[in-house]
């Protein structure tokens, strides 16, 4: 009986903590009011977000939020531009709403803030040169000391690149765009990123291929990043995704930004 009281009085006390929390971040209020969703994104991440400019943002989840923005009563939507190294800081500082573009689910992140539900199945899969598929199959064929395996700092490339394949010949390399470049002009022989980015990234350089992007090298999931306890706005946001699966409207964008092989 005790124990029974216990874990009551803990489950009554979790769901204050919850309502409290969301009292004091009540993010779809915010929004509602300003007329603005502020969205943090990093804009280096074909097919999700990119950005030229620092300014002008194009990609599904660009188009994404701005089908969210307009179900809070048309709001307009702010890019915050950032980095992977300070997407988490940036976000956890109050800077915005949301964060997106093409953000991959990890423990380490869950710490600092709430996901939306996943809208995307991703996973870590080799990006290489056409005439390398054969030789980088699986992670022991690239962990080895001489591959030269290149990633960017700050996101899940870089905790992959660094627990998975300590033993190759690891090149950090400043940025998530020209990094490709590095694998045509053969300074590089590996980068592992998402299946969706290399499937992308092998259209737009026809030298590179993605090695089995339906069987990734590890599981991820994509999902937004919402404030840490506004229990309120996450409900929304999982709700608004349902719909948007469920309408047919996600799909049509899914196809537009990523097409089939």
């Amino acid at each position: 009986m005790k124990n029974l009281v216990s874990a009551a009085f803990m489950a009554a006390m979790l769901s204050l903590f919850a309502v409290q929390a969301s009292a004091e971040t009540n993010t779809l209020e915010r929004v509602l009011e300003s007329g603005t969703l502020r969205v943090c994104s990093p804009g280096d991440y074909r097919p999700f977000s990119f950005t030229e400019d620092g300014e002008h943002f194009e990609g599904l989840d660009v188009d994404l939020v701005a089908s969210l923005a307009s179900s809070l009563d048309d709001a307009d939507v702010e890019f915050v531009k950032t980095t992977w190294s300070d997407l988490m800081t940036d976000f956890t500082s109050g800077k915005c709403d949301i964060g997106v573009g093409g953000i991959s689910v990890t423990l380490e992140r869950q710490q600092q803030a709430f996901f939306s539900v996943p809208y995307m199945i991703n996973g870590k899969t080799p990006l290489v040169r056409c005439e390398d598929v054969d030789k980088y199959q699986t992670i022991e064929d690239i962990n080895q000391p001489d591959v030269r395996v290149i990633f960017n700092p700050g996101g899940s490339n870089e905790t992959f690149a660094k627990t998975k394949l300590a033993d190759a010949d690891l090149i950090l390399y400043k940025d998530n765009v020209g990094i490709f470049n590095e694998l045509v002009e053969n300074r590089a022989d590996v980068f592992v990123n998402e299946a969706a980015e290399g499937r992308v990234q092998s259209k737009r350089h026809p030298e590179l291929c993605a090695v089995n992007p339906d069987d990734p090298l590890k599981y991820a999931e994509m999902a937004y990043l919402l404030p840490q306890g506004d229990v309120v706005f996450k409900h929304y946001v999982d709700q608004w995704f349902h719909l948007q699966k469920a309408s047919g409207a996600y799909a049509e964008l899914e196809q537009q930004w990523l097409p089939a092989d």
